[in-house]
């Protein structure tokens, strides 16, 4: 195995902690000796022992003299953990192969620093690329301080979300529905709009996956109209709910929040809720992740106040025309101030696709 075959067994190491160490970052590591591994781990969990010191409570041997190749900067300060660059130096590893550097300040830099000054050779930036994509949202909740949005919808080819009548099941099959739950599961929040919860009565949760890290559903409403009786309300302490609104009679907000959902007052802006704030308020609750799952008139506050990073568009196999809805709508912005996208990824689900775009910084 090559320096390249290892570290790209550190990254499928580091991707089995989707959905569960946010807000930490997904980090793999990979410890070899005379030309073997002898020991291998990720972050599992938030909370739990980072990818190096795992990968070092499995070794089958001393890692004395040893390589070890990780995904991300060895954090080098006290958290939840002791810091991994302190293991790495006491255990004796002699290299340390480093993909990605950690924007976090408080590791920043620091940590291929002590590393270095305890005389371990040290690399850096290798597979930087493949790397930093496994982490685009811990890079985001670090430098934007805020979550990292992707805005998700199906549509027909011509581009319609519903037909002339609203309806909207089904625009795509079973095999492209079942994904979604695999997308919702690698998010921290699911957020939708308060149409959406009227229209529907939607869980909004992962269903179909073993061991599913349940997202906090976040729903827009500005006036409070929620019903007590919907499902997300029912199943708000076995699930978190967390309600955005603008205003909400106080009697309706105390009966919320003694059923478990948690109600936020924010500004408004335009006559709605102002996301910015809502954002500054999901960062502050350390929900790095929001997936959004709202109609045309959701997405289109979130395009024209270009708080979004990636669109997940699945494109449905038929033609619908006429007069339904659009997966963005509200005023839209001017061509010359349009939002860049560039394809990352294009799946097909039977007669169906999912196109991933992320937006040009």
């Amino acid at each position: 195995m090559t320096d390249e075959d290892y570290m790209k067994r550190a990254i499928e190491l580091a991707k089995k902690g989707e959905g569960h160490t946010d807000p930490n970052p997904l980090v793999g590591a990979v410890i070899v000796k005379n030309g073997k591994i002898i020991g291998e781990g990720y972050h599992e969990k938030y909370g739990g022992l980072h990818a190096e010191r795992n990968a070092l409570k499995n070794c089958t041997e001393s890692p004395e003299d040893a390589t070890i190749y990780v995904t991300l900067e060895p954090c080098c300060h006290y958290g939840k953990q002791p810091p991994c660059s302190l293991a790495l130096i006491d255990e004796g590893i002699k290299k340390v192969v480093i993909g990605s550097r950690d924007p976090n300040p408080l590791v920043s830099g620091k940590g291929v620093l002590q590393l270095r000054e305890a005389g371990i050779e040290v690399v850096t930036d290798f597979l930087k690329e493949e790397c930093d994509a496994i982490n685009e949202v811990f890079f985001c909740f670090m430098k934007k301080k805020r979550p990292y949005v992707a805005l998700k919808y199906a549509m027909s080819a011509d581009g319609k979300i519903t037909d002339n009548e609203g309806r909207s099941k089904w625009i795509t099959g079973d095999t492209a529905r079942g994904h979604v739950h695999k997308l919702r599961n690698k998010y921290a929040g699911i957020l939708a709009g308060i149409e959406t919860v009227l229209a529907d009565d939607p869980m909004l949760n992962v269903r179909g996956i073993e061991d599913p890290a349940q997202p906090v559903r976040i729903i827009l409403d500005t006036n409070g109209k929620i019903p007590i009786d919907c499902k997300l309300v029912k199943t708000a302490k076995e699930i978190p709910v967390t309600l955005a609104c603008a205003r909400i009679e106080a009697g309706k907000k105390q009966l919320l929040t003694d059923l478990g959902v948690k109600v936020l007052i924010l500004p408004v802006k335009e006559g709605k809720v102002d996301l910015n704030f809502l954002l500054k308020a999901l960062y502050e609750e350390k929900i790095d992740s929001v997936l959004v799952e709202g109609g045309g008139r959701v997405n289109g506050s979130f395009l024209t106040e270009g708080l979004f990073d990636k669109v997940y568009a699945y494109v449905g196999g038929m033609l619908l025309g006429g007069e339904g809805k659009n997966p963005i709508a509200g005023s839209g912005v001017a061509l010359n101030e349009a939002i860049r996208l560039i394809p990352s990824d294009i799946k097909c689900f039977d007669n169906d696709v999912l196109i991933e775009y992320s937006v040009l910084d």
